[in-house]
């Protein structure tokens, strides 16, 4: 049982320290992903648009940015660049932590 529960908590420590590195705020994330779900899926699954689930924070951060500035990242870029458009870097650094934790 001892070492179940240190299993356990090890766990959750390595889960939650890759959130917090992923430098933004999950919880803020969580909430500006709601606009997100609807082709992303709620956990990240996919749908219309790709998984995001499984993706570090640096990966989806980086497509943001890219997005957000016009360039081109793949063929839902015209889809996505309007939905980046209005995000702020925190905003960014905030999906991005969220999404890590999918």
């Amino acid at each position: 049982m001892k070492k179940l529960l240190l299993a356990l908590s090890a766990t959750s420590l390595i889960t939650f320290g890759a959130a917090a590195n992923a430098g933004g705020n999950a919880t803020a994330g969580q909430s500006a992903y709601s606009t997100c779900v609807g082709c992303h899926g709620a956990a990240g699954e996919g749908g219309v648009g790709p998984k995001l689930a499984g993706q570090s924070a640096a990966d989806i951060k980086a497509k943001l940015h890219k997005y957000k500035a016009g360039e081109q990242v793949g063929p839902m870029t015209s889809m996505m660049a309007p939905m980046a458009a209005g995000l702020s870097d925190a905003d960014i650094e905030n999906i991005a932590a969220y999404v890590a934790t999918l």
